[in-house]
């Protein structure tokens, strides 16, 4: 039997120690990232258009993710008879924030950019946390000279204006900045619902980009198997998802809530499935806005899909003898 943490070191309880991500060690040498995954925060919200806040994202994420890193040496799930991320076999780090600049947008995409590549040049997995949206853009450019991605896009709103009123790098643009990257061959979108971020024409633009393009209502009638269909198999993915892709009644703290959303298992059975189909790269979750989460759900909601799916991520590496 594994000998854990808590039984022979500290009891180190969810509410002890430093907030990193899931109470992972620290990595502020980025030159030498020797890890699995890198968790990198991005705490820039220049891009909203309505309620700010999700500068303070990533604080939230690394506070709720503590709940979730009891010293067990991983997370044994009963359903699937499988224990997730065992620490001996999944070195995870905390690297910190990309360093934001306010009111430059250009300078803190730029150090974005930088720090995504460091983890890239590592060989680790990127963990983003962000931010508003707007963050996406700048760590896919990231991914140039890498193997070709194919996105997978959880949001209520499509993301794909090209510019208003010479802004091209805010939160409703990142999905069109990652299909003029030669490096991103597709994407498909789900929860795109109602009143969106876009008018018809960007969404005449992102399916001559060739997106696939789905509601809540169609991944619900589709179902998990049928989605996973649309989507190619033995790709290289980036996931991105959106904090509001949820509805709001689990993710109320969001600058742009959109009733209607996706439910915790609906995406969660998705991400499972993904992981299994091709290799996913790397992946950021978005948006969450503390101030607007009195209960403090929707962080804990964003840390434990995260974990989740890294361990779904590791898992089927395994099962594929990586």
């Amino acid at each position: 039997m594994a000998t854990h943490g808590y039984e022979t070191g500290r009891l180190n309880l969810p509410f002890v120690g430093h907030c990193t991500f899931g109470k992972q060690p620290i990595c502020l040498d980025w030159d030498n990232i020797d890890a699995d995954v890198a968790v990198l925060g991005v705490p820039y919200d220049m891009g909203t258009q309505y309620r700010a806040g999700a500068r303070f994202g990533p604080r939230a994420i690394r506070e709720a993710s503590t709940l979730f890193s009891f010293g067990h040496g991983g997370a044994y799930d009963h359903e699937d008879d499988t224990v997730y991320l065992p620490a001996d076999k999944v070195r995870i780090v905390d690297m910190g924030d990309a360093d934001i600049v306010h009111t430059d947008t250009a300078k803190s995409h730029e150090n974005t950019r930088f720090a995504v590549r460091k983890i890239l040049a590592s060989g680790a997995l990127p963990v983003i946390l962000g931010g508003d949206h707007a963050v996406h853009a700048p760590v896919i450019e990231a991914f140039a000279g890498q193997k070709p991605v194919h996105i997978v896009h959880f949001d209520a709103h499509l993301d794909f204006v090209d510019e208003r009123h010479g802004v091209r790098y805010g939160h409703g643009n990142p999905l069109r900045r990652a299909a003029e990257t030669k490096h991103v061959t597709g994407m498909t979108q789900l929860g795109i619902r109602n009143v969106s971020s876009s008018n018809k024409s960007d969404y005449d633009d992102a399916r001559r980009y060739g997106s696939k393009i789905l509601s809540v209502r169609d991944v619900r009638r589709l179902g998990r198997d049928g989605v996973l269909e649309l989507i190619p198999k033995g790709a290289r993915y980036y996931v991105t998802i959106d904090i509001d892709g949820f509805d709001p009644s689990i993710a109320p703290g969001t600058g742009t809530p959109s009733h209607g959303g996706f439910q915790y298992y609906e995406v969660l059975e998705i991400l499972q499935g993904l992981s299994t189909r091709g290799e996913v790269v790397g992946m950021d979750l978005v948006e969450v806005a503390p101030a607007y989460d009195s209960a403090g759900i929707t962080a804990f909601l964003a840390a434990q899909v995260l974990l989740n799916f890294l361990g779904f991520v590791f898992e089927a590496r395994v099962k594929r003898g990586r």
